[in-house]
């Protein structure tokens, strides 16, 4: 896939830059800082889309010309919604809470042009469950640190969390942070006239 205008992902997360890479499109990367909290009656599905769509704005405004691309994932649990643990405790509550159940990873994507006032957004539900933990899983996990920069306090790839999922319905990508076939059809349906399927088509474009 190629694009006739520049493309930013408004993230340092490394995961959604790996995953990002899989369209193999150009890119840079132009992290957003946006207070991630829950607005006084914000549904799950409300708070993750305003967020995405608030971080790729924020980049966006800086470089209207380019195709900007914001992300927020949550873990929802009985409406509750878990972000990163800033605490230990924050994290071993959460894992607790965890233990056992079933959980909603939601993750959103905004993709902005500000330049051309275009705007797409979209979510991605995905259920996750655990095994039950013990409180020595717990411990050793969360003296890795790696709970602390996830949502949940879990990483479900290349991280000892992934030991505690015994089932998943839904996308694995999304719970990694980025719903890579969502965003592929996103892209292909509703910035269409901004792709081409080969590097010289789009060369030719971008030079007539």
């Amino acid at each position: 896939m190629y694009l006739t205008t520049p493309f930013i992902l408004a993230s340092r997360s490394p995961r959604r830059k790996k995953l990002l890479a899989l369209l193999e499109i150009p890119f840079e990367v132009a992290a957003a800082e946006v207070r991630e909290e829950r607005l006084p009656g914000e549904s799950p599905r409300g708070m993750v889309s305003r967020l995405a769509l608030k971080k790729a704005c924020t980049i966006a405004k800086e470089n209207p010309s380019s195709m900007v691309l914001g992300a927020d994932t949550i873990v929802v649990v009985d409406d509750s919604i878990l972000g990163k643990p800033a605490t230990v405790e924050e994290a071993a509550s959460m894992l607790s809470l965890l233990s056992g159940r079933t959980h909603t990873v939601m993750t959103a994507v905004a993709v902005v042009i500000a330049g051309a006032s275009r705007t797409s957004v979209a979510v991605e539900s995905t259920d996750v469950t655990f095994a039950l933990l013990s409180e020595t899983e717990i411990d050793s996990y969360i003296r890795t640190s790696s709970p602390f920069d996830k949502a949940g306090a879990y990483g479900i790839q290349d991280d000892r969390g992934a030991l505690f999922i015994s089932g998943i319905k839904g996308d694995f990508y999304n719970v990694m942070g980025l719903p890579i076939h969502r965003l592929y059809n996103l892209l292909r349906s509703d910035f269409a006239d901004l792709i081409f399927e080969s590097e010289k088509q789009s060369s030719s474009a971008s030079n007539p």
